[in-house]
């Protein structure tokens, strides 16, 4: 039985042996694409080259891409673990041609590959191609059609035509797309899983796990504009797809794709972490744990190497809802502690041979998971507070349904899926709003589709063809004289480019692309120039700079005048790129003195370089001590003052790293590199220098220029992620000029010299916190005045059987005190229902407790408290063990009390 390492290399060897280029999987974490979250197919790396916006390096690629699909169109999260081949992270083997072959070579390598290499019998399969769609206007596929019968044995009724939502193929709602031939497999009449649906039948596209898509061609000829028109695209391209997974399972002769050993090692190693065991089941509630799992630690241990980290939004949502879900999993299996991080070296081990990546940055993968599991154990525990809660409103309701908001909230928030809350409703004997639920989480995916959407020119606008730009002048100087090649008018929704400008434009916005520019578009952390664009008969102020495809776009605003196509200009940008230069160079030295300081896994995860300031994020644990603060700042002066040169050179990427140089960690480097080398005497000796990265961007000429360098700020950003923030050149020196003045002004308010300011603001602080103690020692007296009023309470109240009904009010006593207070009177009473009130600041405020044995036959606190408190003007709620509620009137706490008391006395004497 073939590995599925095996089985990779064969596909990735049968295309090379068809004169495919291998082209290493992009990042998951796609670069330079805002409208897509994570890469969801083998063709995002080549979009560009579908659009006709850079040339292809290679007529014929060959690949397996890392694609993660948890999002907008693409996304099966949720049914993860309830089947044998659903997965968010997957493998998408993939071969393509860039104008080259098309549908006839596809077809017939396609068939070759499964029936003759991997030698699946040929009866099995069926093709489907495209039937046509009205609405857009397309025709159905013929051409297709008649080449399978054509080029392969396949007979015609094995060929079948299938509509637009199977057959033409998007990677989003923009973009480039076509009609599409799917092979499928019949793995026979066992497989079929709805057998119980009235009137099913087993057939390709049906819904059933017997007939199942292996491999998906498609043939892109179209581009999708954002106000949904079809345009043709200049040329024709194949873009095909097989799921690593599913191939694997019917080669391994498998049942499920996680029964291969692409997921019984991490299955294998969760059951020796929970003490479970996996029996392969369906519908099963801890194998579906045990699948959820396996699945999704393949996508966090891919999505944060590559860049991503849990947050509230964007890609860090996505990624903190799958590591939630599976930590929440985890639970079904008995795991109350983190355990995911634990698996990562196993999903290492699985994969780590075909995407290095993840060994190189493991440490780091499992620092970010075990720090977002501790904080989720956190969140999970108050989520099952807030279903209390609304399990509570539900039955008062008498509905005894749960509502789809509250349902919403729990999944949104806590990260329960509903089937969790569905579960535990039904063990009260309640149900859940399913039809709110499904409503609130289509306008979630509305506002993520809406998220996803970019707000550059391709997706505004659609896809213009714009020249290509030198920009090789960036590095040279600050002023040039060149060519206008094209205006962009964004006001224009088709056909964006235009011949002139004239006064009646003065003050809009617009795209100059120019034949040549000095002009820097931003990239790599660097922020796009600014500067001015003068012709013989008009100013245009440019705002940013913009890489799009080849060309350079200047944004910003027609000043005055006119400007026309072919006109010469002088472009000059802004004396701001002297001080970006300076911060860029800073980076760099940064990164060299951080590795210096903590260690060469210090890895750069993203950066700001501009004129105001640089900020550095990079990969570290914890954060640093004021000492290593200090060593690295010095590490940093101390080359700067040594004003050493600074040198660069284009060299072909495979020597650049011979050589050391640094790469940023999923960034799309072409085969030439620019190497920026810090320290070197010229370019013929960039080995000599003692910081070497790839980089485009600006830089100083020496060391000496950026003048000076200070750390303003060391902070967290994400769990394992650090960033630094700091001010070089006329920056620094405001920034010290600022502290200079309050300096000054603290030495005349104390009246002290400068040098005298930290001692004495430390005597300051010091008498504060005498204070303070002297404070909390007064606030103990009256606390123990308060547990005094309390035991006087307790003396005096009224029982029922054994259990004491403590109710009255307190004086002079803050909330604090009175939960002690509560606190107190359970353990001395062993058996109490406490109900107390006090006046403070002319509000009400209410407290409840109960001991557990109460709680036991049906008293909670925090009923008690949502009953009383209306009396007070006023509302509240807790745990039944303890509730407090505040009021605006508290004349009427007397009352409050009572009814209180009433409660307790009939549920006691029930």
């Amino acid at each position: 039985m073939s590995s599925a390492k095996q089985i990779r290399s064969e596909f990735i060897d049968f295309f090379k042996g068809k004169s495919h280029r291998f082209v290493p999987s992009s990042p998951i974490v796609p670069i330079g694409d805002d409208s897509l979250l994570f890469a969801n197919a083998g063709m995002n790396q080549f979009k560009d080259i579908f659009l006709g916006l850079v040339p292809p390096e290679y007529p014929r690629a060959v690949n397996s891409q890392k694609c993660l699909r948890v999002s907008g169109k693409h996304n099966d999260l949720e049914e993860v673990g309830k089947d044998t081949y659903h997965h968010t992270f997957f493998e998408m083997l993939g071969n393509w041609s860039f104008d080259d072959y098309f549908k006839a070579e596809s077809i017939e390598w396609a068939w070759e590959l499964l029936t003759k290499v991997w030698k699946i019998e040929p009866d099995r399969l069926w093709a489907t191609v495209f039937a046509g769609d009205e609405s857009d206007g397309l025709p159905a596929d013929d051409e297709a059609a008649k080449l399978w019968t054509k080029v392969t044995p396949i007979p015609a009724e094995r060929v079948l035509a299938c509509g637009k939502k199977d057959n033409f193929w998007e990677m989003g709602e923009t973009g480039p797309c076509g009609p599409c031939s799917e092979i499928h497999i019949d793995l026979g009449p066992d497989r079929c899983d709805m057998q119980d649906v009235p009137g099913h039948q087993c057939r390709v596209n049906s819904g059933c796990a017997r007939y199942i898509e292996l491999w998906n061609l498609v043939f892109i000829q179209y581009n999708r504009h954002p106000d949904g028109r079809l345009v043709p695209l200049s040329a024709k391209y194949v873009d095909t797809g097989a799921g690593l997974e599913r191939i694997v399972a019917v080669l391994q002769n498998k049942k499920s794709n996680y029964d291969t050993d692409l997921f019984m090692p991490i299955i294998d190693s969760t059951g020796e972490l929970t003490g479970h065991k996996y029996t392969a089941k369906l519908g099963n509630k801890t194998d579906n744990a045990f699948r959820v799992i396996a699945d999704h630690i393949r996508s966090l241990v891919f999505a944060v190497t590559d860049g991503a980290t849990p947050s509230n939004e964007g890609r860090g949502y996505v990624i903190r809802r799958i590591l939630r879900r599976a930590s929440r999993f985890g639970r079904e299996l008995g795991m109350h502690e983190p355990f995911l991080y634990k698996l990562v070296p196993v999903v290492v081990d699985c994969l780590g041979g075909a995407f290095v990546e993840i060994k190189v940055r493991a440490d780091y993968v499992s620092t970010v998971i075990e720090s977002e599991e501790a904080s989720f154990g956190r969140t999970l525990d108050r989520g099952i507070d807030i279903f209390d809660d609304a399990a509570e409103r539900a039955q008062k309701s008498g509905k005894k349904i749960i509502t789809g908001e509250d349902a919403f909230q729990l999944y949104d928030t806590y990260g329960f899926p509903l089937d969790l809350t569905q579960l535990m409703a039904a063990e009260r004997g309640l149900e859940v709003d399913k039809v709110k639920f499904a409503e609130l989480m289509e306008q979630q995916r509305e506002r993520a589709r809406a998220a996803q959407k970019s707000s550059s020119i391709m997706n505004l606008l659609g896809t213009p063809s714009l020249e290509k730009t030198d920009d090789s002048k960036k590095y040279e100087g600050d002023v040039c004289t060149t060519n206008i090649l094209s205006i962009i008018d964004p006001r224009k929704k088709s056909n964006i480019t235009t011949g002139s400008i004239g006064p009646t434009d003065v003050n809009m916005d617009f795209g100059l692309v120019l034949k040549e520019t000095c002009f820097y578009a931003e990239s790599g952390g660097q922020v796009g120039d600014s500067g001015i664009i003068k012709s013989a008969t008009g100013d245009f102020l440019v705002e940013t700079t913009e890489k799009f495809g080849e060309s350079i776009i200047h944004w910003g605003k027609h000043a005055i005048g006119q400007f026309h196509t072919g006109q010469q200009v002088t472009a000059t940008v802004d004396k701001g790129r002297t001080a970006t230069k300076k911060n860029h160079t800073a980076t760099h030295l940064l990164q060299w003195a951080l590795q210096q300081v903590l260690g060469k896994s210090v890895a750069q995860q993203g950066s700001y370089v501009g004129p105001d300031y640089l900020r550095f994020d990079f990969t570290y644990p914890k954060a640093l001590t004021a000492e290593q603060l200090k060593q690295v700042g010095d590490l940093v002066k101390e080359k700067i003052h040594a004003d050493l040169p600074v040198a660069w050179k284009v060299l072909p990427k495979e020597q650049a790293q011979q050589l050391g140089a640094m790469a940023l960690f999923g960034e799309k480097y072409g085969n030439e590199v620019r190497v920026v080398a810090v320290g070197a005497e010229g370019d013929e000796r960039i080995q000599e220098a003692f910081s070497k990265e790839f980089c485009g961007g600006t830089h100083v000429e020496r060391l000496g220029v950026i003048g000076g360098f200070k750390i303003i700020k060391e902070e967290s950003i994400s769990a394992g992620v650090r960033r630094i923030t700091a001010l070089t050149g006329q920056g620094l020196i405001d920034y010290l000029e600022k502290a200079s003045v309050l300096v000054d002004e603290l030495t005349q308010i104390l009246k002290v010299p400068s040098e005298a300011l930290v001692g004495r603001i430390g005597q300051l602080v010091q008498d504060n916190k005498e204070l303070s103690k002297k404070l909390k020692s007064a606030s103990k007296a009256s606390g123990s005045d308060c547990l005094g009023q309390a035991r006087e309470l307790l003396d005096n109240c009224e029982k029922v059987g054994a259990t004491s009904v403590i109710v009255g009010t307190l004086s002079a006593v803050t909330v604090e005190q009175a939960r002690e207070a509560i606190d107190m009177l359970k353990k001395k009473a062993q058996s109490a229902a406490i109900v107390l009130g006090f006046e403070d600041d002319g509000r009400a405020t209410l407290l409840a407790g109960m001991t557990n044995d109460l709680i036991e036959k049906g008293l909670s606190a925090g009923n008690i408290i949502k009953e009383i408190a209306p009396v007070v003007d006023g509302g509240g709620g807790g745990r039944p063990q303890m509730a407090q509620a505040g009021g605006k009137n508290p004349q009427k706490i007397g009352e409050a009390l009572s009814k209180g008391a009433e409660i307790i006395k009939k549920a006691l004497n029930a």
